[in-house]
């Protein structure tokens, strides 16, 4: 080997040596159990590392956000939520949401909002007779079924329906190392330049995100008539994401979202907010 090929091989194989532990440095780098900081009442045996922390971060984001309602300070009138109707199809959302969970979540906003809510468990059967008598606009029905004294005083009758309720994109992408380990070891010939394709070829990454939206409507129904009084629609979305990453034998994942439920608790309260702005 002349005095030129030496420097240039040696160059070669500090090179694979350098993208080898480039790699190894960024994997490590991810890892999560280094300097662990204990959290009191957390069970965890990761409570405290990188990997705790940035779940817990993202939990935290898709807790409930209290809704603070304008008028709040003044007393709305005594109402009824009725469960509404889901006018999607899709099993993955229908699996996690009822007509049922809006209407209870409807209950808990209208309340904060400083309304007079009769809870439909106090109404037992009639609970049944009512919504027949709304969803069929029969007044008749209505009149009879507010004879009864529990509920003789209720002005208003309040019903939320899911419009729509589907995944409307998704996006994502990653890369695969072996290709380039193959091209690494078609030019290489070393033991640096074996170390480097061994790495290059572990490396995995995938990230992935859909984003769902979500509509739902408000309808406000006089209780003796059964006249629609007003309505509202609002649309939100929400992104399920995960990404992952192998180099070397160290993996790290993560996955986040915005649980329906969740989302869906969050147009209550924008409809919410709307009725106590501008009907009460």
């Amino acid at each position: 080997m002349n005095g030129q090929a030496l420097p240039r091989r040696l160059g070669w194989q500090g090179g694979m040596a350098a993208l080898a532990a480039a790699l190894l440095m960024a994997a490590c780098g991810g890892g999560t159990t280094g300097g662990v900081k204990r959290q009191d009442g957390n069970p965890s045996p990761i409570a405290g590392s990188r990997a705790s922390e940035d779940a817990n971060r993202r939990a935290d984001l898709a807790q409930n956000r209290a809704q603070g309602y304008a008028n709040a300070g003044r007393p709305g009138p005594r109402i009824i939520v009725l469960p509404g109707e889901i006018k999607s199809n899709n099993a993955a959302f229908t699996q996690r949401v009822t007509a049922n969970n809006i209407a209870d979540f409807a209950e808990i906003e209208l309340t904060r909002a400083n309304f007079v809510v009769l809870e439909r468990s106090q109404l037992g059967a009639l609970t049944r007779e009512l919504e027949l008598a709304y969803n069929l606009s029969d007044p008749a029905q209505a009149q009879r079924a507010f004879q009864k004294g529990k509920v003789a005083t209720t002005r208003w009758i309040v019903k939320f329906d899911i419009l729509k309720a589907e995944p409307v994109a998704t996006s994502g992408g990653g890369f695969d190392g072996r290709t380039a380990s193959k091209l690494l070891d078609l030019i290489g010939g070393s033991k640096a330049a074996a170390a480097g394709s061994t790495v290059a070829g572990s490396v995995r990454t995938d990230e992935e995100a859909r984003v769902w939206n979500i509509g739902m409507r408000y309808k406000i129904l006089d209780a003796n008539s059964t006249e629609q009084v007003a309505n509202g629609y609002f649309e939100d979305k929400m992104e399920v994401g995960a990404t992952s990453t192998q180099v070397a034998g160290v993996n790290r994942r993560a996955t986040g979202q915005l649980t329906l439920d969740s989302l869906v608790q969050r147009l209550v309260q924008q409809s919410v907010a709307e009725i106590d702005a501008r009907y009460k």
